[in-house]
């Protein structure tokens, strides 16, 4: 028989079965679709050594009159601002003591530092900065005090503990002659409270405001312990942050890098500012400042207590002014339909407001009523604050259930992995899904937790050019397109990396890169077939003289079989042909990096598939 040419349908495909899917790809990890052919995604390397405290889950990026580019980041326990490489902390101050308010105390042969200071309202891991401190005697010296500590516990309302260190971060240990207190001008500066690493469902409707308590409880969940997310967005050239469930904050560009930001509600001249919020965005046609689910007024001032469902907008051009005034364009609007506002997007000419349930569009539509708001679907909600992105193409989000596109309409998606993803996917962490773009291969995905993880582990991608689907395992839990850096940015555990860079893990080879086919079979698998040899088509990127990718031969009789290995083939530059002695009734190809070359076959190297070819000939019924 002449050699048959398998060009497999493009995209993955987990709706049916492998077998029910020949002549498409069933399984991949890493690699993506261009043209309709897969190839190894792009790699990653540190941005800079430096590491930032914290799991951080928001990015912004912004450029100065100036020139000067900007990156701001927040994570569960600071806000950075990233500029030179540097990561520069303006977490906002929630109360600096008095001088004497503070004491501490030590046992000897123990780094542990008791902290007094009554009613300190701390939690565990907040950071606090001492100033004024003496000597306490021996080990524990003022040097050792005056500087930032992250709260190791919380021993009561009036007392936590530290545990002591030098300037370089070493551990110091009291001696018998650390009998001091730190003397009567000590004055601790306590950062914002912290948040949480993981989502704590549960929350809702009871005796407390929205989100602080269990369902029909008196005790409140507060904003100190759920997961932190930041929402930020620029007023001109200066920052304005969210932390979602609480207060927003301003940094000013003016006051640089060392300055942190404050609470916009405490600037002189803010007027019945917003004191809490879920998301702030910035109308940049009209330039108001918009605060998702926020806390109304009450007389002369606002209550403290968010109603998840208003939306407050400030006067044109300033945002501190949010008084609703006749002679300005301040106001606000409430939403009726689902319980609460989940995140919204800037979107063409208008701004997209999504709830638990349904969709709105936000548009300035000038005085009297400054906005206008539009229901434009509902049973379309969205599943997390960051799992909606706006692309040249549209917007897209994905709910609890599926995925939608919107460009003047709504339209569901229709997802090739859609069972792989929803029945694999841990609902209770849905706030940690992040949407993300690569714009210049036309791809918008998702980073979410699959269901045994707590914390995100997997990617759903979609070419909205192509229509076609794949997903992977990848934990990034932020990102940023390229926009105005040259590559996209991402963070995970402490570092901000460049990715689409190269081929490669960080200066390693990237492993566990690999696309599998469904079943092909001769005559439906009537007849068993004699696979004698396959001729692969390839191409190795960046250099077209090194490199290995294995061609793993699978095989089984029946569908309800599992797939067997049959053979593993490195296939190099200079590999024609690759022969194999193969007798069943379906095979399956897998291509993958070749993990274990010992020649480090892997570094550096990208390859992209073409049109493989194999020699196979029916071998009989039995």
């Amino acid at each position: 028989m002449p050699l048959q040419k398998l060009t497999f349908r493009p995209g993955i495909n987990r709706e049916g079965t492998a077998y029910d899917n020949e002549g498409g790809w069933f399984d991949c990890n890493l690699v993506r679709f261009r043209k309709g052919r897969p190839e190894k995604f792009g790699g990653w390397e540190k941005l800079t050594t430096n590491t930032y405290l914290g799991t951080a889950r928001a990015l912004h990026p912004w450029i100065s009159l100036g020139g000067t580019k900007f990156l701001g980041l927040g994570t569960t326990w600071k806000y950075y601002i990233e500029a030179g490489n540097a990561f520069n902390d303006i977490t906002p101050i929630r109360s600096t003591t008095s001088a004497g308010d503070v004491t501490f105390s030590a046992a000897n042969g123990d780094a542990t530092i008791t902290v007094a200071d009554t009613a300190h309202g701390a939690v565990k891991n907040d950071f606090v900065t001492f100033s004024g401190a003496a000597s306490l005697g021996g080990n524990i010296i003022a040097t050792v005090l005056n500087q930032e500590y992250q709260i190791a516990n919380i021993v009561n309302a009036n007392s936590y503990t530290i545990e002591a260190k030098d300037t370089s971060g070493a551990t110091v240990t009291a001696n018998a002659s650390d009998s001091g207190n730190g003397g009567s001008s000590i004055v601790g500066t306590y950062q914002l409270n912290v948040g949480l690493d993981v989502y704590i469902p549960g929350t809702g409707w009871g005796l407390n405001g929205w989100g602080q308590g269990a369902f029909g409880s008196t005790s409140a969940l507060s904003d100190t312990n759920q997961l932190r997310i930041w929402t930020h967005d620029n007023f001109g050239e200066d920052l304005i942050i969210n932390q979602r469930n609480a207060g927003i904050y301003k940094w000013t560009e003016n006051d640089g890098l060392s300055a942190r930001a404050v609470d916009l509600s405490g600037i002189a001249g803010a007027n019945l500012v917003p004191t809490k919020g879920l998301q702030v965005i910035t109308s940049e046609k009209d330039r108001h400042l918009i605060v998702l689910g926020c806390d109304p007024i009450s007389g002369s001032s606002r209550t403290g207590v968010i109603d998840p469902m208003l939306i407050a907008f400030s006067d044109q051009e300033n945002a501190l002014d949010f008084e609703p005034l006749s002679t300005n364009t301040a106001g606000s609007l409430r939403l009726s339909s689902g319980s609460s506002i989940i995140g919204g997007v800037k979107a063409r000419q208008e701004i997209l407001v999504w709830t638990d349930t349904a969709l709105y569009s936000m548009q300035f539509i000038g005085p009297p009523f400054t906005f206008g708001i539009n229901l434009i679907n509902e049973g379309t909600g969205l599943i997390g604050p960051k799992a909606a992105i706006t692309t040249p193409s549209g917007v897209y989000w994905m709910s609890y259930n599926n995925f939608y596109t919107y460009n003047g309409s709504v339209q569901t998606l229709p997802c090739s992995v859609h069972n792989y993803v929803f029945t694999d996917i841990n609902l209770t962490q849905s706030f940690k899904i992040n949407s993300f773009t690569i714009k210049d291969k036309s791809e918008v995905g998702w980073f979410y937790c699959s269901s045994s993880s707590d914390e995100v582990d997997r990617y759903i991608m979609y070419n909205y050019v192509e229509g076609i689907w794949f997903y992977g395992q990848l934990s990034r839990t932020a990102w940023l397109d390229s926009g105005i850096e040259n590559y996209p940015r991402a963070v995970t555990n402490g570092y901000l990396y460049q990715q689409e860079k190269g081929f490669d893990d960080d200066g390693t080879p990237m492993t566990n890169v690999f696309i599998e086919s469904s079943d092909l079979d001769i005559g439906d698998g009537e007849q068993f077939s004699f696979l004698k040899r396959i001729i692969p088509d390839y191409k190795f990127l960046q250099d077209q003289n090194a490199g290995h990718v294995n061609i793993v031969l699978k095989t089984r009789n029946f569908p309800g079989d599992s797939l067997t290995v049959n053979s593993t083939n490195a296939i190099s530059s200079s590999t024609q042909q690759a022969y194999v002695r193969s007798r069943s009734r379906q095979i399956a190809l897998r291509f993958e990096s070749d993990d274990d070359a010992t020649d480090d076959g892997n570094l550096g190297i990208g390859w992209r598939l073409g049109a493989t070819r194999i020699d196979i000939k029916p071998d009989g019924k039995r």
